[in-house]
């Protein structure tokens, strides 16, 4: 049975302990802290659905979405289960209320029951993705024209902009509470750009884009360095796919180090 639920407070050991389970807890809540804030967060925003999964009363699934009826969107942003019921109940009710949606689950790549659902619904599959945190400063002067988003960049910047997510160049020009655009500007032509969110306490790039023509020439890390410096002193944090070793050295190369056991992965379906 599904419940959406406007409090959690006698589920909170429900919460807590599938949270620190190796295979069902959640890669980016980890923290309980940060467990707590997201849950507090979505029970406020009304575009966000929590619901739980319950056999004879007692809960056997915790899940929290992110849904956009005018873009038939929904992620997962928390799922903590370790009863394949549990799943296919929460899948179902996707099913029901939202037919024709783009769902994308986010998710431990050792939760093997979330990972059963999904194929046999023919999802697909990105790869999987290792997590990075900005554990020191790494001082780094360029001679590339690194800038912020201006209008006038506009159509230069959805021109590059890679389109097969839902950050498309669009969503995130309208988006400018929850997004920095920073540009690498070469002969008055956009080479590249970061979106990075810049309003939370973690902040983490969503896309970092140079032209193929324009690599290898420190741009990547120009742009990256920006950010670094407009971040502060606020945290940083990043997803990268876990066979991309020159992306994680320019990382590291900036003082970003990898977070053992938060590796996640993203499987898609239309409900």
């Amino acid at each position: 049975m599904i419940k959406v639920l406007n409090s959690v407070h006698e589920y909170r050991n429900f919460i807590n302990e599938i949270g620190k389970d190796e295979f069902f807890g959640d890669p980016g809540c980890k923290n309980e802290e940060k467990l707590q804030s997201m849950i507090s967060n979505a029970l406020q925003d009304p575009s966000k659905q929590v619901i739980g999964v319950f056999r004879e009363n007692i809960m056997i699934g915790f899940f929290i979405f992110l849904i956009i009826k005018e873009d038939q969107y929904i992620e997962l942003l928390l799922g903590l289960s370790k009863e394949k019921q549990a799943y296919d109940e929460m899948i179902q009710f996707l099913k029901q209320n939202y037919p024709g949606y783009q769902a994308d689950f986010v998710y431990n790549p050792k939760n093997y029951l979330l990972q059963e659902t999904l194929t046999s619904l023919q999802a697909e599959f990105a790869k999987e993705q290792q997590r990075m945190v900005l554990d020191h400063i790494v001082p780094y002067q360029s001679n590339h024209q690194i800038v912020l988003y201006e209008p006038k960049y506009r159509e230069q910047y959805c021109a590059i902009h890679l389109n097969d997510c839902y950050w498309t160049a669009e969503r995130v020009i309208e988006a400018p509470d929850d997004f920095r655009i920073i540009l690498a500007i070469q002969d008055d032509q956009v080479v590249g750009y970061i979106d990075i969110t810049y309003q939370l306490e973690d902040n983490e790039p969503f896309d970092v884009f140079v032209k193929k023509e324009y690599r290898r020439q420190g741009i990547a890390k120009a742009m990256l360095a920006k950010a670094i410096e407009l971040n502060q002193p606020k945290k940083m944090s990043l997803l990268v796919n876990v066979d991309n070793y020159p992306a994680i050295a320019l990382y590291e190369s900036l003082g970003f180090i990898t977070v053992k056991d938060e590796n996640s992965i993203l499987g898609t379906i239309q409900c």
